[in-house]
């Protein structure tokens, strides 16, 4: 545990050297979020009533959205990794003695914590002052913080999971820009970074709730913007664990089988 910590510690470290592309990215991520909310409060504006959220609600959902990014973007892939893999470099990872999987999802972890470390109190304060409805609201109470804290985190662990099993499954192509592709574009759709879930038709919100994609960043961010009920509620953190243990089952027992496979040529 102690080597996979000391990953975590480095990659954190070697995150916070980044300062001039944090600023960049709140710029980009405020810009990005004034004009969602301004596209979405023009329909507001034609008829509210016929939204499931309420515009303050949907805002504060994109602020935090907006904040977090780093921590849900699955097309945030460690290029590093995908060339150790295509290039051979990864020769020099199987010989360390640590679990290759295991470090992948420290180092992750690590890179995307300190990322949002330097994007998101600037995103929040700022959101949090704007008038109401554009602005930040506060959760509805305190057991709400504490289940979005909870879930925020969970929503984490899926995403690394996830992007950890893309890593793996480049073992068994020639080039991991068609995976990269893929993926980055479904889970965007599924997990409510493009539109909110609950503004599809129910039929369909129900089926992509079930799917891994809404463990993300779905479910904290509905849980902090109040749109989510009680049993909603405990049914999504439920999803979220199940989905942890999975996606990160199914990332660990693939490892095993390219591992056993892989050549490396060269040298």
């Amino acid at each position: 545990m102690k080597k996979y910590l000391s990953f975590f510690r480095l990659r954190f470290s070697m995150g916070l050297q980044y300062r001039v592309a944090a600023v960049a990215g709140i710029f980009t991520q405020f810009f990005w979020g004034f004009m969602e909310i301004m596209i979405f409060s023009a329909f507001y504006r034609a008829d509210a009533a016929a939204f499931p959220m309420s515009l303050s609600a949907t805002a504060s959902y994109i602020w935090m959205q907006q904040a977090f990014l780093v921590f849900f973007a699955t097309w945030m892939l460690e290029g590093e990794i995908f060339d150790s893999i295509v290039n051979g470099n990864i020769a020099y990872e199987l010989c360390r003695p640590v679990d290759i999987y295991n470090m992948w999802f420290a180092r992750s972890i690590a890179n995307r914590t300190s990322r949002a470390v330097l994007r998101c109190f600037p995103i929040l304060i700022v959101a949090f002052f704007l008038p109401a409805p554009y602005g930040l609201s506060a959760p509805a109470n305190g057991l709400y913080f504490l289940l979005f804290i909870v879930t925020l985190l969970l929503g984490l662990a899926v995403t690394v999971s996830f992007c950890v099993f893309i890593y793996v499954l480049t073992f068994f192509t020639i080039s991991p820009q068609g995976l990269r592709m893929l993926f980055s574009s479904c889970v965007d759709f599924f997990a409510g970074a493009v539109i909110p879930l609950p503004f599809f038709p129910e039929k369909v919100r129900k089926i992509m709730e079930l799917l891994p994609f809404a463990s993300m960043q779905n479910v904290p961010l509905r849980i902090y913007s109040g749109s989510m009920s009680g049993a909603e509620m405990k049914k999504a953190v439920l999803l979220q664990i199940f989905w942890l243990f999975v996606i990160t089952g199914a990332g660990k027992l693939l490892c095993r089988v390219a591992l056993k496979k892989v050549v490396v040529q060269g040298g």
